[in-house]
């Protein structure tokens, strides 16, 4: 006779039987014991002495269920899941199942019948595990950049984002600047600080923002890269974008951080604009990075020394479009008709394309070959729309721009129906009645028509 597998109450029952018979307990109290009644102790008792104690195990051990549902059934609700709902849920699938195809089976019952068939994986199975990376060995090699939109003021100021810069391979605060939005141009005022403090790195490591990289395939013009993208490539420094946001943990747990200490030290100090926050941050990277940087694996510094004039980085850190140039030397521009002056070198541009230089305090350059081209703005449209601002990865700001806007243009009057048919309302509904006998209008009517009456006599 081989091994027998029981229960846990089974075993008690054998264990309080045991007892009984040999005359250790009597029957109520095993009754009372094992919660059953005296009839059902005796009919056990009776088992275990004519077949033995595994006699006491349940009956239905071993064999499939009464109710359960026929492989007939389970067979033809899997067909219908793998043909026409093989990448649903097994919630959304039994709803399906039920209002499209009349077969009602429970999610549950359906979720392990799509398991054992392969059609889904519990959140255990498609659980995704990232392996840690090691640090860069030296400083400069890489820099991880990212923004974090927070209200760093509390309730003292408007909620604004915080451009971070941190090393890889140190973990150090490279650069900090509060902006009011996520653009191009507020990452060309972040960069130019940055290049000016510590020289230009090898390698920027970013997310897929659509200030770091073009979202669209079939994006025209831009040579496949963004704005930002085409001043790093001129600058010789590479950019890297992850696939996910753990790939750029450093920086991510980094604002984490800042949300935190960050908010508490502005707190304490009691700045509420972003001017003053932006003066506050030098002290406070040197302090956290002389109490949190780490060494390198090797002392050397891969930044590279900018030799550049200040102008030729202003080029750099700008917004740089070509333009198709009419038949009437004009071309668009933001929403804006850019209308070139006629001079010996224009008459030619006509069916060409020039180049713009869009810098963050407004101004506008027009330049062909290197030579900057006189212009004027003609028929200005003064719209304002998402384009017209520049991208920017938080609606927010945009949409309170947009709303400071509306407010200062006055509401243009708009006339109803029956101020345009010339409807004067009278005195037959509710409220204060007009007195018609000593209305000016209404006497001069009446004296008129006197007048008239004593001419006819």
């Amino acid at each position: 006779m081989g091994l027998i597998a029981m229960s846990e109450r089974d075993v008690q029952r054998i264990e309080i039987l045991s007892k009984v018979i040999a005359g250790r307990m009597t029957l109520v109290s095993a009754a009372h014991v094992l919660d059953l009644s005296t009839r059902q102790v005796r009919r056990l008792l009776e088992r275990i002495k004519t077949d033995g104690a595994a006699s006491i195990r349940h009956k239905a051990i071993g064999r499939p269920s009464n109710n359960r549902i026929s492989d007939g059934v389970r067979d033809y609700a899997v067909t219908l899941v793998r043909e026409g709902y093989a990448d649903f849920g097994p919630t959304l699938a039994a709803e399906k199942l039920a209002e499209r195809d009349g077969l009602r089976v429970s999610r549950e019952t359906l979720r392990s019948w799509m398991v054992d068939a392969g059609l889904w994986l519990s959140r255990k199975q498609r659980r995704t595990f990232h392996q840690p990376r090691l640090r860069r060995e030296a400083c400069g090699e890489l820099v991880q950049i990212d923004g974090s939109e927070h209200r760093w003021f509390e309730g003292r100021g408007d909620p604004c984002s915080l451009l971070v810069f941190v090393d890889d391979a140190t973990g150090r605060l490279m650069q900090l600047r509060f902006v009011r939005s996520e653009s191009a141009f507020s990452y060309f005022e972040a960069l130019a600080l940055y290049l000016k403090a510590h020289g230009a790195p090898v390698a920027f490591y970013s997310d897929k923002h659509s200030v770091f990289r073009v979202a669209k395939k079939d994006a025209r013009g831009g040579q496949g890269m963004t704005q930002f993208g085409r001043a790093l490539s001129e600058l010789n420094i590479e950019i890297l974008c992850a696939n996910s946001s753990q790939a750029k943990g450093r920086v991510e747990r980094m604002n984490r951080t800042l949300q935190d200490r960050l908010v508490k030290e502005l707190r304490l100090a009691g700045i509420d604009t972003m001017e003053a926050g932006n003066a506050f941050l030098p002290g406070f990277m040197a302090d956290y990075n002389a109490r949190f940087a780490i060494a390198p694996a090797r002392c050397d510094d891969l930044h590279r020394p900018m030799n550049l004039a200040p102008d030729r980085l202003q080029e750099i850190l700008c917004k740089r479009e070509q333009r198709y140039v009419g038949s009437q030397l004009t071309f668009s521009f933001e929403r804006k008709r850019i209308m070139l002056e006629e001079t010996e070198v224009t008459r030619g541009l006509a069916g060409r394309y020039v180049e713009t230089y869009a810098y963050a305090d407004g101004r506008l350059d027009v330049r062909w070959k290197g030579h900057s081209l006189p212009y004027k703005t003609f028929d200005k449209d003064q719209r304002v729309t998402h384009a017209a601002i520049i991208e920017n990865k938080r609606l927010g700001d945009v949409l309170a721009y947009i709303k400071e806007r509306q407010e200062q243009q006055s509401k243009p009057a708009v006339k109803t129906n029956s101020e345009k048919n010339g409807y004067v309302r009278r005195a037959h509904g509710p409220g204060r009645r007009k007195d018609f006998m000593n209305d000016p209008a209404v006497l001069a009517r009446r004296q008129k028509a006197l007048s008239r009456l004593d001419a006819a006599e």
